[in-house]
């Protein structure tokens, strides 16, 4: 199988249980929810996305022919840093359009550990090391058990109530980017002093200005 690659790139995971972890971004082209273009974001199921998927132009980007050559791009992106596991977090767009057995096999084989951050509308594939769902209003939630389900709020007709039944280690709320943030950040703080199973995710990449 070949891989369309929007970006590798090296920084610090901005958002989630692994904030402030090291890591390579692989990010695949495409998603199943919005093409990514601004003409379809009205009718797009989702229509928050903040990320630019379209295309193979960026940082490492590039159309590989197999899952060894895209593995040995990211084992290359990671440098020569030593101490930690090299971690690597697959994204998109949604990557289970893209990740398949044999690039997670490849990516095992280069040493790192493997998140990946799911709309959760396909399953996931097997084999991956850390899993975030981040659950779209629209859409059905096949992947419901993981290592985080993060909740991008308000996402009005998200039943987040149904799911605290699912099979999450950690339960995240994050305030929608936008004109709005202001009001989302207190709506969430708010949420989780209501709910505490639940905690409060920020996009401290945005904050640091770094990618």
């Amino acid at each position: 199988m070949s891989y369309a690659v929007k970006e590798i790139f090296l920084t610090l995971q901005g958002e989630g249980v692994q904030t402030g972890r090291r890591a390579v971004f692989l990010r695949f082209a495409g998603c199943n929810l919005w093409s990514g273009r601004e003409q379809d974001r009205a009718a797009a199921t989702c229509r928050f996305c903040d990320t630019d998927f379209v295309g193979t132009d960026g940082e490492g980007g590039g159309k590989f022919g197999d899952a060894a050559s895209l593995a040995d791009a990211a084992r290359r992106c990671w440098g020569e840093a030593e101490g930690a596991c090299p971690y690597i977090v697959i994204t998109g767009g949604e990557p289970m359009l893209q990740l398949d057995p044999p690039l997670v096999e490849a990516l095992h084989a280069q040493g790192f550990e493997i998140g990946v951050e799911s709309n959760g509308t396909i399953a996931a594939t097997p084999g991956i090391d850390w899993l975030c769902i981040s659950p779209k209003a629209g859409s059905e939630t096949v992947q419901r058990s993981g290592d985080e389900l993060k909740l991008v709020w308000p996402q009005p007709g998200s039943d987040w109530d149904a799911m605290e039944g699912w099979d999450f280690a950690h339960f995240l709320i994050q305030p929608m980017d936008g004109p709005n943030l202001a009001a989302n950040r207190g709506a969430c703080v708010d949420f989780v002093m209501a709910h505490p199973r639940w905690r409060l995710s920020t996009q401290t990449h945005k904050i640091l200005g770094i990618a």
